[in-house]
């Protein structure tokens, strides 16, 4: 019986960081100011360089493939909680060539076998200007339902093959050990950020 409540009471505790990770904790707050939008703006901008440079710094191959692409959605810290009942959020940036483009959010709830809370960086490389122009023209984004988005995985000679990586939607997973290569991302929502 002990071990059912503490179950039930994890779940619980579970449901309730999903909700706060999907970004229902802003609502009914009062509207951002232009001076917190800005130094909103300025600290994912800095957070994305640093992805980036952490990107190409530790994935050979990595660079040539980013710069093939038309935009890059760089999600500098996405955060993924749960027991049992699971969730991610993140804020990032896209830029097209150096330049910030637009701010977004992504999020995604899932059930099954999980515990724990991990952080990681998510870089999102579209190739196509098809591609491109359907992610920036929609109001919301869902990987599965609007496009098919493939992992960037690593040869065998440790580096990004860049004559192989043919999908439309590509995308890079990091966590602090380094590029992940077998997870899903289907489901993952995606949505612009009003700042």
């Amino acid at each position: 019986m002990q071990t059912r409540r503490h179950f039930v009471g994890a779940s619980v505790v579970a449901a309730a960081l999903v909700v706060a990770l999907s970004g229902c904790s802003t609502t009914g707050s009062a509207p951002a100011t232009p001076e917190a939008n800005a130094s909103r703006k300025q600290s994912i901008d800095a957070a994305a360089e640093g992805t980036l440079s952490r990107l190409f710094s530790t994935v050979p191959g990595s660079r040539e493939l980013v710069g093939k692409a038309r935009g890059v959605l760089v999600f500098p810290s996405v955060i993924q909680a749960g027991v049992i009942v699971g969730g991610q959020h993140g804020d990032g940036v896209l830029r097209v060539g150096t330049t910030s483009s637009g701010y977004y959010s992504i999020s995604s709830a899932s059930v099954g076998a999980q515990l724990g809370m991990q952080s990681k960086s998510m870089v999102y490389l579209f190739m196509t200007q098809e591609a491109f122009d359907k992610f920036r023209n929609a109001s919301g984004w869902s990987v599965g339902a609007d496009a098919s988005v493939a992992v960037v995985k690593l040869g065998a000679n440790g580096q990004v093959d860049t004559t192989t990586t043919t999908h439309p939607v590509e995308v890079f997973v990091m966590t602090n050990s380094g590029l992940m290569g077998d997870l899903s991302l289907s489901g993952t929502k995606i949505t612009r950020l009003d700042i």
